[in-house]
């Protein structure tokens, strides 16, 4: 298989929680995807690099060209470090698919379709990404001050992100951690513990946070930049001391704030859909 010229790896994507590492190839416009990663998902088995072997081994066995279409990309593996992986396109993990047998084949067919094809135009232009989250927003009733406040926000946690990318913090776990203590710090408890007085399960919780708290999740983000490059933080342990002082710049403003406005910043408000109340009718007896 002749060797592809990769410029940018992309953000691991989940599957029920579950990661599947993949890689865009901008000579060819497409997606690859990690096939231990799917096979893991799929058979459910706890050793997905061995059944792959004996599945690609059985499938040349019966004459399918499979093998042919499977390449070998570096992927970031759970140690930090890069490793030669066997990758496949869409198209050709659908092949795969159909030679696991697996309840969760046809989901997982649904939502590869959906993360190979539905954001390709959007990976190549990122303002219609952009576009389209507005217009979500504001469907779901959104006000315009919020919309600008939340997508500032998310800029914001793009730049963090960024960052952390290019000074050996590990995408995923290490991501998720260093921004639980950024939000430990300023708001006073996690991300999950926000969540939950906020009363979300999978939803966004950004997508439901009042103004107040946008602003200041942006503070504590912005301060956690500026923080980490003065101090040139490299890896997990130096980002998150530098993680811990962005989110205390932000809590001192909080508390400040608070002091002269009465009004906490954390709040249990969320923009779930109001549950509609059902009336008993009375009967006589």
């Amino acid at each position: 298989m002749p060797k592809k010229k990769i410029i940018k790896q992309k953000t691991i994507i989940l599957f029920e929680d579950a990661p599947v590492r993949r890689i865009w190839s901008d000579k060819e416009e497409k997606w690859y995807f990690s096939v231990v990663d799917v096979v893991k998902i799929l058979a459910q088995n706890n050793r997905p690099r061995k059944y792959w072997d004996d599945l690609k081994r059985k499938l040349k066995q019966e004459g399918c060209q499979l093998s042919e279409k499977i390449g070998q990309l570096r992927l970031l593996s759970n140690d930090g470090k890069k490793y030669l992986t066997d990758v496949a396109d869409t198209k050709t993990m659908f092949r795969i698919i159909q030679s696991i047998p697996s309840p969760k084949a046809e989901p997982f067919k649904v939502w590869l379709a959906k993360v190979g094809y539905e954001r390709l135009r959007e990976t190549v232009d990122p303002e219609l990404s952009v576009n389209r989250a507005r217009k979500n927003w504001k469907t779901a009733g959104r006000s315009e001050k919020w919309i600008e406040q939340r997508m500032r926000g998310q800029e914001i946690r793009n730049k963090l992100t960024d960052y952390w990318s290019e000074n050996d913090v590990q995408e995923g776990l290490e991501y998720a951690k260093l921004t639980d203590i950024i939000h430990r710090e300023w708001a006073g408890l996690t991300t999950m513990g926000h969540k939950k007085i906020k009363n979300l399960k999978k939803e966004n919780l950004r997508d439901n946070m009042t103004d107040a708290e946008l602003l200041f999740t942006a503070l504590a983000e912005l301060s956690t930049t500026n923080v980490a490059k003065k101090d040139t933080a490299k890896g997990y342990d130096k980002n998150a001391v530098s993680a811990k002082k962005g989110g205390g710049v932000a809590k001192r403003a909080k508390k400040d704030y608070e002091l002269q406005t009465g009004q906490k910043v954390v709040s249990k408000n969320n923009f779930l859909p109001k549950k509609r109340r059902v009336k008993k009718l009375k009967t006589n007896n």
